[in-house]
């Protein structure tokens, strides 16, 4: 009994030869979903490459929106600091109106002391060049032809001589322009 049952589990094995015909099965079966494989990752590839184009435009596109709203930002900020004194400026006209009267009325000012006359003018210059540092500048149009853009007509005053009629006869109240855009139109009589 011996004898015949290991007669019976005789384990055959695969020759060399069956081996490679196996193998040579499974590439045709590989060639086969091979082909597919590659169209499929072709597909999947241009899928990728049109992605990554897209991402990259759009990145690119919020990267130049960015730069051009920090520009416009900047630009923006500058014209607010151009202005930004305006107010301030307003305030203080008054205070040179007054300056102006007093100097303007040369009877009177004849009579103070010279020594304290020099100190005033002196202390209106400080002011007016200070002012003048942040873009404020006055307009005294005395013998300009009257501009309704720029001058504010409070009197007229007549004249016989026809070549000053609508030019400035006299300044009641200088203009007022910061970084050229006006705080004030000049007052002024207008030659008739």
């Amino acid at each position: 009994m011996n004898d015949d049952t290991q007669k019976d589990d005789v384990i055959i094995e695969e020759t060399p030869e069956a081996k490679v015909a196996d193998a040579h099965d499974d590439v045709e079966y590989a060639d086969d979903n091979l082909g597919d494989t590659v169209k499929k990752l072709k597909e999947k590839i241009k899928t990728l490459e049109a992605e990554k184009l897209e991402y990259l435009t759009g990145w690119q596109r919020t990267k130049a929106d960015y730069v051009n709203a920090k520009k416009e930002d900047e630009k923006n900020r500058g014209e607010l600091m151009k202005y930004a004194n305006m107010g301030f400026v307003e305030e203080l006209l008054p205070a040179l109106d007054a300056f102006d009267m007093a100097m303007a009325n040369k009877e009177a000012w004849e009579k103070v002391d010279k020594n304290w006359r020099a100190g005033i003018e002196y202390i209106y210059g400080q002011i007016i060049a200070t002012l003048g540092k942040f873009g404020v500048t006055q307009e005294n149009p005395l013998g300009q032809k009257v501009d309704s853009q720029k001058h504010n007509p409070m009197g007229t005053v007549v004249t016989e001589d026809k070549s000053k009629e609508g030019t400035v006869a006299e300044v009641i109240q200088k203009g007022y322009f910061i970084n050229g855009k006006e705080i004030r139109p000049a007052g002024v009589k207008v030659f008739e």
